[in-house]
């Protein structure tokens, strides 16, 4: 496989687990080890400028879970998981806080902080969060940015 030109085939699933302890450089260490994975499944090096904006766009969004559960949740976050079959990503950051994570229905952009969640919201194919033992699993789905690398050179061969 050539990187960034071919995707995962359909139906390979592949998990990256990172067990954390605590808050302490947790952020750098989410976003080193989500960068390594997306080098691994051919989304980094980017063979364009939409897949670029799709690896960095899951890079600031896994910062933004992993600094909500720095944040909110005590001990910070337990572990990120990232799942990848070919056609979407999952993220996952669990943490040991029951409370689940709430959209800020108007944050004030002058303010530092409540911003997070609402860039998930905008980036992200869907987010949310479920129970996990006596904590949360907060997620979200990005679909493939490889799609439509195939989408474009179909077309470009009819």
């Amino acid at each position: 496989m050539r990187p960034g030109k071919d995707a995962r085939p359909a139906g390979t699933e592949q998990t990256r687990r990172l067990v954390l302890a605590g808050s302490e450089g947790a952020v750098q260490r989410c976003r080193d080890f989500s960068r390594a994975a997306l080098f691994l499944w051919h989304w980094l090096p980017a063979a364009d400028e939409e897949q670029l904006a799709v690896s960095e766009d899951v890079l600031l969004m896994v910062s933004e879970l992993v600094t909500n559960a720095c944040l909110h949740a005590p001990g910070g976050p337990r572990e990120l998981r990232l799942h990848w079959d070919g056609a979407r990503l999952r993220v996952e950051v669990a943490d040991a806080s029951p409370v689940p994570p709430r959209l800020l229905v108007h944050g004030d952009p002058a303010r530092p902080g409540g911003h997070g969640l609402r860039v998930v919201d905008r980036l992200a194919r869907a987010w949310g969060s479920l129970p996990e033992g006596r904590g949360k699993l907060v997620w979200l789905e990005v679909p493939s940015p490889l799609d439509h690398q195939r989408l474009d050179r179909r077309a470009r061969s009819n």
